[in-house]
């Protein structure tokens, strides 16, 4: 009687997995393109880059010309995987915006990665020299954001995973993009 349940119960899983992971990946394609328009809000259209393994989004205004760079970045956070979308301009100097497509990290602390309180800082960042972070008060230079209270480590993690996915994007793909 135990294995016929178990097989029902195993057979009515896979099923459910078979006909939803489509529309799973339908929603996760459709999540993607929204956030590359909402980190390069001048883009009214995209064109994939691909190179060495990497993939970029490179934003297009009206008049096709470059108007950033669009790209997933990822790493780990205080309790797992982060995965945001970043914006950066043509010159790989400033970011344009930054939007988090996956975290769990805590409830009420650094879950705040996603609010815009904390987003907003990202527009327009230098990112040269590379992003830091300030704790307990307002930043001073033009590459650096405010920690989020209590959730350090959370900041911490977006900055380094920032630093790095900037430095691997910017040498892999700064002299195919056309400065613009």
């Amino acid at each position: 009687v135990l294995t016929t349940i178990g097989l029902i119960s195993g057979g009515s899983l896979a099923g459910v997995y078979k006909k939803s992971s489509p529309l799973i990946e339908k929603h996760r394609l459709e999540e993607l393109k929204k956030a590359i328009f909402d980190v390069l809000p001048e883009a009214k259209s995209y064109k994939e880059l691909e190179k060495d393994g990497f993939k970029a989004y490179e934003g297009l205004d009206n008049s096709n010309n470059p108007v950033g760079i669009a790209f997933e970045a990822e790493g780990n956070g205080f309790q797992a995987k982060i995965s945001m979308m970043v914006g950066i301009d043509n010159q790989f100097e400033k970011l344009k915006g930054m939007k988090v497509l996956y975290q769990i990290e805590t409830p009420g602390l650094g879950n705040k990665i996603e609010f815009d309180e904390f987003r907003n800082q990202f527009k327009g960042l230098s990112v040269k020299p590379q992003i830091e972070y300030v704790k307990n008060k307002k930043p001073e230079k033009p590459n650096e954001i405010q920690a989020i209270t209590a959730a350090t480590i959370s900041s911490k993690a977006v900055v380094k995973i920032l630093n790095n996915e900037i430095k691997k994007i910017s040498e892999t793909f700064k002299k195919t993009v056309k400065v613009g």
